[in-house]
């Protein structure tokens, strides 16, 4: 597969090249690089990730209609084992870009659709604002993807997500989800911060010097952290018994109501991760959410809140890239076969079918049923 053999789209061409990824400061330990914030959103959170996963799968599950076989077939095939309806989508909630390349065979007919990294592809754009061509960037090498083949059909898919601030990008997730997903991974290291000192915070030498009010010196100070942190940090330690000199006694202090609002932040940031990606909480097993009466409900509102749209966009795109070569090109989910949806099919012919005043063939019509 050769990326980089394509020649550049005549006339000028301008790189647009602003990306807002909706990131909070670093005060607020949020990172504002796009690869760092993948590592700390998505690699390093289990809400985040189990989120965009589930999305993701579902909508690469999801039985489609085609108007043409070959059409089927070509958007059916996986690469790397992953389909590409599941890697555009995961895109989208990420990123919020997806790009298609169009390969073609020796006869110019569509052989594969290839998604490339969307944060590896910038758009360049003509004097008028109008996209012309992609530039991908790997590995220290660039190459400039045009936007249509030389018969005027699509070289590129670009799929995007809202953005009302670009012109030529889409706003992913995980930019939105980027403070409550730090506020998550901080509590989650709050917690196993106290996990590592017996499940309860730290306490506190408290020293009296007596009558003769000796402090104790430098020396003796460092000398009893070295001994606290080598012989009584750390769970394998706890519960040890410490002994102490004369003068000095341990204090055990107790969590505020404040710290205990923290450690019961992580639940709020994971629902708030959650509700970013479009997942009821209830499927991530989150606890204190009573939204959905029960997780029949709450997967059906994942079907027809977040998955459904998601593949409508973009099959709907691919679809358009494609009808250079597939005339009336369609793409779409076969609903009657989502299994999560059988419950509302079954209600619609309920109701179709009790309808007296309707012919056959208009219930027909209704159903779907040529």
């Amino acid at each position: 597969m050769n990326w980089f053999g394509r020649k550049a789209a005549r006339g000028s061409a301008r790189p647009v090249l602003s990306r807002v990824y909706g990131t909070w400061s670093a005060a607020a330990h949020v990172p504002l690089g796009w690869e760092a914030q993948v590592r700390e959103g998505f690699l390093g959170n289990a809400i985040a990730q189990r989120a965009v996963r589930m999305v993701a799968e579902a909508a690469g599950s999801a039985p489609l209609v085609a108007s043409d076989p070959a059409l089927a077939a070509l958007v059916a095939a996986t690469s790397g084992g992953q389909g590409l309806v599941e890697k555009l989508a995961s895109h989208l909630l990420l990123h919020g870009n997806g790009y298609v390349q169009i390969l073609t065979d020796g006869a110019g007919a569509p052989a594969e659709l290839f998604a490339l990294r969307p944060e590896r592809v910038a758009v360049e754009a003509d004097a008028r604002g109008w996209p012309v061509a992609y530039r991908y960037k790997a590995g220290g090498a660039s190459a400039v993807l045009p936007a249509e083949d030389g018969a005027g059909r699509a070289a590129m898919v670009h799929v995007k997500t809202l953005h009302p601030l670009d012109d030529h990008y889409g706003a992913g997730c995980l930019g939105a989800a980027a403070g409550a997903i730090a506020a998550h991974n901080a509590a989650a290291r709050w917690n196993a911060a106290l996990l590592d000192n017996a499940a309860r915070p730290s306490g506190a030498l408290v020293h009296d010097p007596g009558d003769k009010g000796m402090p104790l010196s430098a020396e003796q100070v460092d000398r009893l952290r070295e001994e606290l942190a080598e012989s009584f940090a750390g769970g394998a330690n706890a519960g040890r018994p410490l002994l102490l000199e004369g003068g000095l006694k341990w204090q055990t202090l107790s969590l505020s109501p404040a710290e205990m609002d923290f450690l019961a932040l992580k639940d709020s940031s994971a629902r708030e991760i959650a509700m970013a990606f479009g997942v009821p909480p209830m499927l991530l097993g989150l606890p204190g959410d009573a939204t959905y009466a029960n997780y029949r409900e709450a997967n059906r509102a994942l079907w027809r809140l977040t998955v459904l749209p998601l593949c409508a966009k973009i099959l709907g795109a691919v679809a358009q890239g494609l009808s250079g070569w597939f005339d009336g090109a369609e793409l779409r989910v076969d609903m009657d076969k989502v299994p999560a949806l059988a419950e509302d099919r079954m209600t619609l012919w309920r109701e179709v079918s009790a309808a007296e005043w309707l012919t056959a063939d208009e219930k027909k019509a209704l159903l779907g049923i040529s």
